[in-house]
């Protein structure tokens, strides 16, 4: 063999021992284009056998598959220079893909006479598997940080509609309480006005009951407001028997009916004062003259609230 004899016997068997320890998948074409080496790897990843040592390696598939390789030899035996190929893909059985490096050593005496052309093959399916798995891992990282961004300013205007609504919230409140003040100032006014209505009816009342004669108010709907003792025993009706009904459908011996036109009056302002006489029949079924007076009931601010209605008999 060429090598053999340009090494010398012995040193030649220790080159292939060391060629065999190399890592690397490694073969070695002669000058001749004849394979005369190949590790254990190069059989095991190229499907070399032991056979094919010593074969034209234009006859071997090698040659062609996974990458053209005689025009490669031929370029580095021209330029005399070790070539690099790199990303050479190999489909294996399993489905799978299987990335090289290819290099192209060229082999020389020392006399500078090419010997042949050392061809290596190292894996580099390993970096691809990492390089995919870091383009995954980038654009996940791309996909979860546009996910990120997205959720950030959907946090953001969020975060705004949430102030937006506090602000809100803040005014309501504001709102609010300036109208609980004024509630409580309602109330605290409705308190004193009817604590003095409170007062008013008392001594309304008192005056009332301190009456000789009998007294009835009524508001502007005829409706009875008061009805003292003395109409009580007047007419023989209780005052809570009447209160809020109206006199002019009391049913009594007095003729209600004619006291309308002067309660109209009288709360129409035509007439402040006015008395008039009626035949009537008290509670024992006597006939009675009664003297009737009607009285403007004013309110604060002057305006009539009811009239005021004095009977009184003046003729059994």
């Amino acid at each position: 063999m060429i090598l053999a004899e340009a090494f010398g016997v012995e040193q030649f068997c220790q080159r292939v021992k060391i060629f065999a320890a190399i890592p690397n998948t490694q073969m070695i074409v002669d000058v001749n284009g004849t394979l005369v080496m190949a590790n254990a790897l190069a059989s095991s990843l190229l499907g070399l056998h032991l056979k094919d040592i010593g074969r034209p390696l234009q006859d071997l598939k090698i040659s062609y598959r996974p990458v053209e390789l005689r025009s490669q030899i031929e370029q580095v035996y021209t330029s005399r220079s070790a070539l690099t190929l790199s990303d050479v893909a190999q489909r294996l059985p399993t489905g799978e893909t299987q990335y090289f490096d290819v290099q192209l050593v060229p082999l020389k005496e020392d006399s500078g006479d090419l010997l042949g052309v050392s061809i290596i093959f190292v894996d580099i399916s390993r970096y691809y598997q990492l390089q995919r798995e870091l383009l995954r891992s980038t654009q996940e990282l791309e996909t979860t940080n546009e996910e990120l961004q997205s959720s950030n300013e959907e946090l953001e205007t969020t975060n705004e509609e949430l102030q937006s609504t506090n602000e809100e919230l803040e005014t309501i409140n504001e709102e609010q309480q300036s109208t609980n003040e004024e509630l409580q100032t309602m109330n605290d006014e409705m308190r004193s006005r009817t604590l003095d209505l409170n007062q008013s009816n008392e001594f309304l009342y008192s005056i009332l009951s301190s009456l000789q004669m009998a007294v009835a108010v009524v508001d502007q709907q005829y409706n009875l407001l008061a009805w003292n003792h003395e109409a009580e025993n007047l007419w023989c009706l209780r005052e809570e028997e009447v209160k809020g009904n109206s006199l002019l459908s009391l049913d009594t011996g007095l003729p209600v009916g004619q006291l309308r036109e002067p309660i109209r009056d009288c709360l129409a302002g035509s007439n402040d004062h006015r008395d008039i006489t009626l035949k009537a029949v008290n509670h024992r079924g006597r006939n009675v003259q009664c003297r009737i007076s009607f009285s403007p009931l004013n309110g604060y601010n002057k305006e009539r609230r009811g009239v005021i209605v004095l009977m009184e008999v003046v003729k059994p």
